[in-house]
């Protein structure tokens, strides 16, 4: 199988997978429990916060963990809006290309809470401009939410800038980090963002785990209910040993970042292939094409052809793709990210998202393109 889709999610690294081994076995024990057993996990999970925190140059008590990414968008979409509402009517501000967790939290305060909301529109590119941005915020605008790296295109946002933008008027601004955090450089403190979220599963560590880093002196409203967790927070039992994992992992991706050297041959092999399928097909369209882009993804229309039936087509070749977010998988919708870009219906619901690996070869690649033109070659183009 040649898996091309970790943008979905990425294989388990090995010192993530080391980390967690003995706490899948005996070594057991509830974080909030005051017993030997209890205060071993206790003290794994600190040393999990400690590590995080070292990576982002944060303080221990910025760090809040979630489930993952979505968890820990929404708790600081919601959570940040709801603690810092001063009026009935409160602004808020987002783009169109942004992920459902976001999206959708930011929706559902509009519809659901009586907050106001401004969705900023994205060029051809998938870039939002920041004097678009900067004229979009209000008096009583109080929160902002840009994502660093789209995960279907891989488009990177002027986050910095547009963080400075609000900083300057005093309005919350919120990153999703989520396709970002393990890939590029992306520091809370140098972006100069309030709130930064970020899940385990998308640099090579497990699913189930994710944190939200909530700058010194900025205070959320808990979106659940139950224990006195993460500093009344976000309740629930840690998931000790996918946090053990989730810490492993970035230690492992922050290496690799200073190192620079796995992020230059993916994007080496990404390049190639989008060479290679350019040649093949004089009629596929490289989307989000000239923008600032994470080094390992490609996002590819092929007009006429059906997405859906080309990616079952690779499937039975034995490459694994997608069409975009694998939080839409059943959905027949075209990708809300290509439509606010200016993509065609038709063309957005021909795509496909190709998103490199650790594990991702040259020989791979070159499989891809052999599978892709035996797929290409039954298709029915309208």
């Amino acid at each position: 199988m040649i898996y091309l889709d970790h943008n979905a999610t990425a294989p388990l690294c090995p010192s993530a997978r080391e980390a967690m081994l003995p706490w899948l076995g005996n070594l057991v024990g509830n974080p909030s429990s005051i017993h030997g057993p209890g205060r071993r996990a206790r003290g794994a999970v600190d040393d999990s916060r400690d590590l995080l925190a070292s990576l982002l140059g944060a303080k221990p008590h910025e760090i809040i963990f979630t489930s993952g990414g979505t968890e820990s968008c929404n708790l600081a979409v919601l959570g940040l809006a709801r603690r810092h509402r001063k009026n009935a009517k409160q602004h808020l501000v987002t783009v169109s290309t942004e992920h459902h967790a976001v999206l959708h939290a930011m929706r559902s305060l509009s519809t659901g809470e009586g907050f106001e909301l401004t969705e900023l529109s994205v060029n051809p590119q998938g870039l939002v401009d920041p004097a678009l941005f900067e004229a979009s915020l209000r008096p009583d605008t109080i929160l902002a939410s840009v994502m660093i790296a789209n995960n279907e295109t891989g488009v990177i946002q002027p986050v910095a800038e547009l963080a400075a933008i609000c900083r300057g008027r005093g309005i919350l601004f919120h990153t999703d980090a989520v396709q970002a955090f393990g890939k590029i450089p992306c520091n809370p403190h140098v972006l100069g963002v309030d709130a930064f979220s970020a899940t385990s599963h998308k640099f090579r560590g497990p699913h189930g785990a994710g944190f939200l880093w909530l700058r010194s002196g900025v205070s959320i409203q808990s979106i659940q209910h139950g224990g006195f967790h993460e500093n009344e927070r976000r309740p629930g039992t840690e998931n000790v040993a996918s946090l053990v994992g989730m810490a492993a992992a970035a230690l492992t991706a922050c290496a690799e970042i200073l190192e620079g050297r796995e992020q230059l041959r993916q994007e080496a092999l990404r390049d190639e292939l989008w060479r290679r399928i350019s040649a093949l097909d004089g009629t596929a369209i490289r989307n989000a094409a000239g923008a600032p882009l994470l080094f390992n993804t490609l996002n590819v229309s092929f007009p006429g052809c059906d997405g859906e039936t080309l990616l079952m087509g690779l499937d039975l070749e034995g490459v694994s793709a997608s069409s975009g977010s694998a939080c839409m998988v059943g959905s027949i919708q075209a990708s809300h990210v290509l439509l606010a870009m200016g993509v065609s219906e038709e063309n957005a619901r021909a795509t496909v998202r190709f998103s490199l690996g650790h594990l991702t070869t040259a020989e791979e690649v070159d499989s891809t393109v052999q599978a892709l033109a035996r797929v290409l070659s039954r298709q029915t183009r309208r």
